[in-house]
């Protein structure tokens, strides 16, 4: 093996370790703190709704570390082990051109991944979502979307790879450069066109319906001064028990979304505060501070990929014997987890930074008595735990744990008054 075989593997187990350790933090942490609903939650919550989270924590956890061991398995098997050198001999055999042969290995790539990651899914979605009441979904359904998933795989995923391919082989040294234009055009066509076009294909949207919700969501969005391509609820109870909102797309095209199952929880201004946090994002900005951000990392990206695939001991110290530009990238999506898994606590970071600063526009602008208690429902309700190891949190959570949340809200009610 080459110095850079173990740099890959070594910093590919760090970051498989780490992610071990800290997941056996948070079990012992939620576990801890079974017994009793902490002291600020008391009368809100109830002890068995607390236990259930914990539970159900742990049972993520557990299915989680499996995964995360299962990925640096299938490192192994697709590099050293000879399995991206097999999947690239297969579709050779097939006569086809350079580009259509790697967009041949690209495909069947993510075919097999998504069909050996499929038992981790089924045990997660029909053992643990079922065990703890949140699984709606029936097994025609989960077959339905699974179908779909490759048919827009297939649909939109073919002709990206070609392009990028075809700009790879043709392109000259600044290849990459062409080709991140054109995946940041692609990825903004996408945030416009999936609300309209896209999610209709696994969910239906109806338009929020007349009446106290919806005069009261409107008065809000009036006072704020924000202008939306529509209010709408989605059926997400035919999968999951789970409560949520979004905003998606942009410009013209925003479209807020209320899962249906939100609506029945929450009291119209409780639903009024939860939008108005969301709104909140819009206020500061930080739905375009992500967009830039994803834009330049993406430069940054794919300029390091213009380097690494113009290295021979990129590919030999991976187990390749026959670089391409189709294993150059399938290469660097494999060996890039385990180098940017230490920027996660930076990302988390500012994330819950954001999300500080979205609840105080909530407070302002609408109930901040109506948010802390929206919350509380919606932790109790998703089974979130109100216990988090500290460091687990830090590293991974993009959003404030629940006691540090609520009482940042109820330090912002104080100052107003």
């Amino acid at each position: 093996m080459t110095t850079w075989t173990w740099i890959v593997f070594s910093f590919a187990s760090i970051a498989t370790l780490t992610g071990l350790c800290l997941s056996i933090r948070q079990k012992a942490s939620v576990l801890t703190n079974r017994g009793a609903v902490p002291e600020h939650f008391a009368e809100k919550v109830s002890l068995s709704a607390h236990q259930k989270a914990a539970d159900y924590t742990t049972a993520k956890l557990g299915l989680g570390r499996i995964a995360q061991v299962f990925s640096l398995l299938l490192l192994v098997l697709w590099t050293i082990g000879g399995g991206l050198e097999w999947l690239d001999g297969l579709s050779r055999s097939f006569g086809l051109s350079e580009v259509w042969t790697g967009v041949s290995v690209l495909l069947l790539f993510f075919l097999i991944g998504q069909l050996l990651e499929l038992p981790l899914e089924i045990y997660g979605t029909f053992s643990i979502e079922s065990r703890f009441g949140f699984n709606k979904m029936t097994t025609a359904l989960f077959i339905s979307d699974m179908v779909k998933q490759l048919a827009l795989m297939l649909a939109i995923g073919a002709p990206i790879a070609w392009v990028i391919l075809t700009l790879m082989l043709g392109a000259g040294e600044l290849w990459w450069l062409y080709a991140w234009g054109f995946w940041t055009a692609f990825m903004l066509l996408m945030i416009w066109a999936y609300p309209t076009f896209i999610a209709p294909l696994f969910n239906k949207f109806e338009p929020l319906p007349d009446g106290e919700m919806k005069s009261t969501i409107e008065a809000l969005l009036k006072r704020c001064g924000f202008e939306s391509n529509g209010l709408f609820v989605m059926d997400g109870s035919k999968r999951s028990n789970h409560g949520n909102a979004y905003f998606t797309g942009l410009g013209n095209a925003k479209r807020i979304v209320f899962f249906d199952t939100l609506l029945k929880q929450l009291q119209p201004i409780e639903t009024e505060a939860v939008l108005a946090h969301e709104l909140g994002h819009f206020h500061h900005g930080h739905v375009k501070k992500r967009l830039v951000i994803m834009v330049f990392s993406t430069l940054i990206g794919f300029a390091l990929l213009g380097w690494l695939s113009a290295q021979s001991w990129f590919y030999t110290g991976l187990g390749i014997q026959t670089p391409s530009s189709h294993i150059a990238l399938l290469l660097f999506m494999l060996v890039m987890p385990g180098f940017t898994f230490a920027l996660s606590p930076i990302m988390s970071f500012f994330s819950r930074k954001n999300e500080f600063e979205a609840d105080a526009y909530a407070v302002t602008n609408s109930s901040g008595e109506a948010l802390a208690s929206a919350l509380v429902k919606m932790y109790e309700d998703n089974a979130s735990t109100l216990t988090p190891d500290p460091v687990y949190s830090a590293w991974n959570d993009s959003h404030p744990p629940a006691p540090i949340r609520i009482a940042n809200i109820e330090r912002l009610l104080k100052t107003a008054t």
